[in-house]
């Protein structure tokens, strides 16, 4: 008798636990989808050129060291928005505009809560662009808090 209500509750015990491990990766791809979920926010986008009197004496060198070619698609962020989660390498759409826009470079610390849209060396399409509000979306790196 002893030995059945140990067969018992072991039998339970398992079950519980084999429950337990199979739910397990559900919530944490719950708990990562969680995470992943877009973050948009409006900032001032202006744009710049590959130019030495925009940049400087490497105007094709971005601030982590990739090159820039025109035609990429490539913005620089303002510090602030850095420690916001748009770190190097981070894809960003901006509404109004056409594909994925990636962070390759920083801007100078004075500013804050803007992006500068790379433009190649068609300083006229710059220019054009100006200066305005735009609405940016991104998702949050894997190894970001």
């Amino acid at each position: 008798m002893v030995i059945d209500r140990y067969r018992t509750v072991s039998r339970k015990a398992i079950k519980a636990w084999c429950w337990l491990l199979c739910l397990l990766p559900l919530l944490v791809v719950y708990r990562c989808a969680a995470e992943s979920e877009p973050i948009s926010m409006t900032v001032t986008a202006s744009a710049y050129n590959s130019l030495p009197e925009q940049t400087n004496s490497e105007p094709r060198t971005a601030a982590w060291g990739d090159k820039l070619k025109p035609g990429m698609k490539a913005i620089a962020v303002s510090d602030d928005l850095l420690r916001e989660g748009l770190t190097h390498g981070t894809e960003v759409r901006i509404k109004g505009l056409k594909g994925r826009y990636v962070v390759l470079d920083k801007m100078h610390p004075r500013w804050e809560r803007k992006i500068d849209i790379y433009m190649g060396e068609d300083l006229d399409a710059a220019l054009q662009w100006g200066v305005r509000k735009v609405q940016i979306t991104w998702v949050l790196a894997e190894n970001e808090p």
